[in-house]
């Protein structure tokens, strides 16, 4: 209940300290540190994430103008640019990643029977993507990507179940996706959905002698020939249901086994889509709505682009932007958890939107959100997946 405590500090009671001190211990984060701690640091960054503020000189502006209200959120230091601006540089941005890696099992495990999941399987199911974060070049001179412009990447991979980020990958933007596939752990009877732009067969092979399954689109030129092939259901929008062996040199090498190759027809759109998978037992229609759920991957890198502070950047140094990128993943998350704890049924953009001009009101949360109609437009696409009702 709420006792008084600002809405930030009723946030943050939604993270474990122990936790994040744990994190800070393991790197050493506050060795030497009189004030300004790693938690003042996330604490004032996640301000800076809740509130959009645009530079390091706007979260000085904002939080002077705060008086004692700041110390009864936990931000007990004198918070400068030139003081934020050192711990970003400086402090190793591993600390929020491990603190994120802890609030993602939780989520998970919040959001393991999700709605939105409505394919039934007992199957883990991921998608794993790229989106890439245009740089200045000459400001992020390490993020290479192309000759007169940088970039970085976010390699994702997405549970399907409830759309939590299990694993995300920070590299410059010259790094070619299906390169990101080699830092994954492939979990024994998961199913991982995958673009075209991943198809490299000995990876793909990996996946298979991991008693793991893949779902991919294939290529226009693909080599195969055909073994033999399943009735097709064509009042399903099922056309071929195969299993073929792959014809070309390398491919063969690479990949030796039997392959499925499913083509669906989309009776709303009419379009075509060729699927591999090495699942032999899915029926071919379930095959093909695995793939339709690779959308939500999508969804949700235009949300954190639209929504969280990761387009523009404090600071210029890889640690600064990484240190950057893990505080809003987990700020993502952790709005993520309170909603579900909360039981609010408004969308975290909702969510966020109330959050921003109310961080340092001393209102009950749920409070807050009673009451609130959403302001939401209704989907206009009805093939248009939904990522938490955003």
């Amino acid at each position: 209940m709420n006792q008084g405590q600002t809405v930030l500090s009723q946030i943050v009671s939604y993270l474990s300290k122990y936790e994040f001190n744990k994190c800070v211990l393991r790197y050493d984060g506050d060795h030497r540190v009189r004030s300004f701690t790693c938690w003042e640091q996330y604490l004032v960054m996640s301000f800076a994430q809740l509130t959009y503020r645009d530079s390091l000189r706007d979260i000085e502006s904002c939080l002077g103008a705060m008086g004692k209200k700041l110390y009864h959120s936990g931000i007990r230091s004198h918070i400068s640019r030139s003081t934020l601006a050192d711990a970003n540089e400086n402090r190793d941005w591993r600390i929020y990643f491990d603190f994120a890696s802890g609030l993602i099992e939780e989520a998970r495990k919040l959001y393991s029977t999700d709605s939105t999941f409505t394919i039934d399987i007992d199957n883990l199911v991921y998608a794993f993507d790229s989106t890439t974060i245009d740089l200045c070049l000459t400001l992020f001179p390490w993020a290479t990507f192309r000759k007169a412009k940088g970039a970085i990447k976010l390699h994702t991979q997405l549970d399907l179940r409830g759309s939590i980020p299990t694993c995300v990958h920070i590299t410059s933007g010259d790094v070619h996706d299906v390169n990101a596939l080699d830092i994954l752990q492939f979990e024994p009877g998961a199913i991982y959905i995958l673009d075209r732009g991943y198809t490299d067969f000995q990876r793909l092979n990996v996946i298979d002698e991991a008693k793991s399954y893949f779902v991919i689109r294939a290529k226009d030129n693909l080599n195969f020939k055909r073994i033999d092939s399943r009735k097709p259901d064509k009042y399903l929008g099922i056309l071929l249901d195969q299993r073929v062996l792959l014809n070309g040199y390398y491919s063969s090498i690479d990949y030796p086994n039997k392959i499925r190759r499913i083509k669906f027809i989309d009776p709303e759109t009419n379009e075509s889509y060729v699927y591999l998978t090495n699942h032999m037992e899915l029926s071919a229609i379930t095959v093909a709505d695995l793939y339709k759920q690779r959308w939500k991957i999508e969804l949700f890198f235009k949300w954190i682009k639209q929504h969280l502070k990761i387009k523009s950047f404090y600071g210029t140094s890889p640690n600064a932007v990484y240190t950057q990128v893990w505080i809003a993943i987990s700020n993502y998350l952790l709005i993520a958890i309170m909603k579900k704890k909360l039981k609010l049924p408004q969308s975290l953009h909702s969510i966020l939107q109330v959050l921003s001009l109310t961080l340092f009101e001393r209102t009950a949360i749920a409070k807050l959100f009673h009451g609130l109609k959403s302001t939401e437009f209704p989907n206009s696409n009805p093939n248009q997946l939904i990522i938490f009702d955003i």
